[in-house]
């Protein structure tokens, strides 16, 4: 695992459309911070190998920047973010 990576789960306003697929639109930390997802790059089944865990990643762009975004498909959602 990265040291300089931590796992943050993260609230996600997402849109489940009718053929099964989830899109999602809006991630918010525990601190208030909203940032919205500028679009989907890609969806698999991966683990990740920075934090730990596993389940769907979305490769998301935020602000104009790719980052990746974890489904655990138990409810909760994860993202690798930089220590402080």
């Amino acid at each position: 695992m990265d040291a300089a990576r931590r796992k943050v789960y993260v609230e996600v306003e997402v849109t489940h459309k009718v053929d099964g697929s989830a899109r999602p639109n809006l991630i918010t930390f525990e601190n208030g911070e909203k940032y919205e997802i500028d679009r989907v790059i890609h969806s698999c089944r991966a683990a990740s190998t920075k934090v730990g865990g596993m389940g769907i990643r979305y490769t998301v762009q935020i602000c104009g920047k790719p980052t990746f975004l974890y489904d655990e498909e138990n409810g909760r959602w994860f993202v690798e973010a930089k220590r402080r």
